[in-house]
């Protein structure tokens, strides 16, 4: 494994980089980039190929205070009902635009917290969507799920909408913790809404833990680790908190001397890591771990594994289609945002126009580097032979990216004439490693720890 001594050495420990799930990332999206263009990507869809739809919905009945998320509070459901009518009417838009004959591959609801619609809400907003389009026969619908704001109607409602996969949030179960991110979620409540899911035929339960959280310790994490695993989840995402009051204002109620140093984010990082492992679960990438023969796994096991805005993926759709505030698509030929100000994308919606504000075409080069970063970041390796078919990159060129990263990062990566590889002691740098390929400017402060 890594040292510390190495990983300081390496600038690791005092780095902030992006997690990488687009390239390039969206702080260096372009308000060049509209509505115009992105119904032109729209219309030219290849109507025999499914395509991915996101919808977000960025209301919370409490701000939780480790959230960096584009969300709002509220306490009643008034401007969710007025925001569901907006999401309607893109919906409607977005219609207008696709070719006859598309179907939906893979369709998810994040925030924010879906489940605060309630079950009319939610059969209101499964009907808009599949007015759009139909599922295709191998769709996957998953559902951001808020065990503190969930019940037995809007499972009921979820369950017949056609949900097959259920992600929760859990942070972390120590009560202490949890009161200090201001996120109270009892194992109790946790518990009983994966019995309600269970119980409803929804077999595919995928679960977000943190480390790094202010008074983490390698107990404490391990015990939390322990309370999740006897929940049985399929999939588990590992992420590091990452704190940035000067992003996310409601970060400052977060104490920052009760941060764990960055050494002791590694060991809190470790200690979950190889509790996932003893308890059978497969490592996938750099912080996701899932069961034996779950999707995941298999398209991890067979290098098929993808890395979209919602992280590790084996949906195989190309295109991804966003709405709702701050969404983010990702077409054939590049990303486009909607408004990420719920006002601003309310009124553009409501004018008749997409409401997109940014984005960035891709360049062959954007292509190519893209592709790099996100195999090193799924299969911590790149070959030649796939860049060589993908982009026509000759043997030249791939000698000198290999030659440059080696140099950069020596003792670390393992080189051959097809292949640039990660050796496993170094995975804790792969972020670093991938951001060697960025050749766009970069703000340290947006980003968030390399560890």
């Amino acid at each position: 494994m890594t040292t510390h001594t190495q990983l300081r050495n390496l600038g690791l420990f005092d780095a902030r980089v992006p997690r990488y799930t687009s390239y390039p990332t969206a702080p260096h999206f372009s308000t060049n980039l509209g509505a115009t263009q992105t119904g032109t990507w729209m219309s030219e869809l290849d109507p025999s190929t499914p395509v991915s739809l996101y919808v977000h919905v960025p209301f919370c009945r409490r701000l939780c205070w480790f959230c960096a998320c584009r969300t709002q509070g509220t306490s009643t459901l008034s401007p969710v009902a007025a925001y569901l009518e907006t999401l309607k009417l893109e919906l409607e838009l977005i219609k207008k635009h696709l070719p006859n004959g598309i179907k939906i591959g893979h369709l998810h609801w994040g925030g924010g917290t879906p489940t605060l619609l309630d079950p009319a809400m939610m059969k209101d907003l499964t009907r808009a969507i599949t007015a759009v389009a139909p599922f295709s026969t191998d769709y996957e619908f998953s559902v951001e799920i808020d065990p503190n704001e969930i019940d037995d109607a809007r499972l009921d409602a979820l369950a017949l909408a056609g949900m097959t996969r259920a992600s929760i949030g859990v942070q972390d179960f120590d009560p202490k913790i949890q009161e200090t991110i201001g996120r109270i979620q009892s194992y109790e409540i946790t518990k009983a809404a994966v019995d309600g899911l269970r119980n409803r035929g929804i077999k595919s339960l995928n679960a977000d833990i943190l480390y790094g959280l202010p008074g983490q310790t390698s107990e404490r994490i391990g015990d939390s680790v322990q309370k999740l695993l006897s929940l049985a989840p399929d999939r588990v995402a590992l992420f590091g908190y990452a704190h940035v009051p000067w992003v996310a204002r409601r970060q400052s109620m977060i104490p920052t001397d009760a941060l764990p140093t960055p050494e002791e984010r590694l060991e809190l990082f470790n200690v979950a890591r190889d509790l996932f492992v003893w308890d059978g679960y497969s490592e996938i990438g750099i912080d996701h771990f899932a069961s034996k023969g779950d999707g995941l796994e298999l398209a991890a096991r067979s290098g098929k594994l993808r890395r979209n805005f919602q992280g590790y993926t084996d949906d195989k759709c190309q295109t991804m289609i966003g709405v709702g505030a701050s969404s983010i698509a990702k077409y054939e030929h590049g990303y486009a945002q909607n408004a990420p100000s719920t006002s601003d994308y309310q009124k553009r919606v409501r004018a008749g126009e997409l409401p997109i504000t940014k984005g960035h075409q891709f360049t062959d080069e954007d292509r190519l580097r893209g592709r790099i970063i996100e195999a090193l970041m799924c299969d911590f390796s790149v070959s030649f032979s796939d860049l060589n078919t993908r982009f026509g990159v000759q043997k030249t060129q791939f000698d000198a990216f290999a030659t440059n990263v080696a140099t950069a990062f020596p003792k670390m990566l393992k080189t051959s004439q097809d292949a640039i590889e990660i050796k496993e002691h170094a995975r804790p740098l792969t972020r670093m490693i991938a951001r060697h390929f960025d050749v766009y400017a970069m703000t340290q402060e947006q980003h968030s720890s390399a560890v």
